[in-house]
């Protein structure tokens, strides 16, 4: 999987198409959450974006500290349905934690996990933290990966 990281200003149209694709594919219809996705923040994001000969196959988007969370955070992260038994999920995972470290000189990184997807997380480095809440409707947990 090629990795790219861009400003929302980079994206050419089709990429934030394919993204806005995937992301509704996924969260809304996937798993059936009616939720705002379009919430005003990817203009402060940077996009990680991961395409097997030319397709999108995996996204996330991530934030300096303050622009989400009070940490640097990791959010919308998607794989395409039909290629998750490639090992994408941790392959794009691992390239956001080396964005977040290389573009914003942060090592404590915080997101909103689906609570489903705890030990995929754990495995990364991230450990649980407060207690679970819904968010549109899916439980989630608060978890954060600190650098060791």
């Amino acid at each position: 999987m090629k990795i790219t990281v861009k400003s929302f200003g980079a994206l050419t149209t089709e990429e934030l198409y394919d993204i806005l694709r995937i992301r509704s594919e996924v969260f809304v219809v996937e798993q059936e959450c009616v939720y705002q996705d379009l919430d005003g923040k990817d203009q402060k994001a940077l996009h990680v974006i991961g395409t097997r000969k030319g397709e999108l196959v995996a996204y996330t988007r991530i934030f300096k500290p303050g622009d989400y969370f009070e940490e640097a955070s990791i959010g919308r992260v998607v794989v395409n349905p039909t290629e998750r038994k490639y090992g994408y999920g941790k392959e794009i995972m691992r390239a956001s934690i080396t964005a977040i470290e290389k573009h914003f000189k942060e090592d404590v990184i915080k997101l909103s996990a689906q609570l489903y997807l705890e030990r995929f997380y754990h495995t990364l480095g991230f450990d649980q933290v407060g207690d679970g809440y819904l968010e549109d409707g899916i439980p989630h947990i608060g978890m954060v990966r600190r650098k060791k």
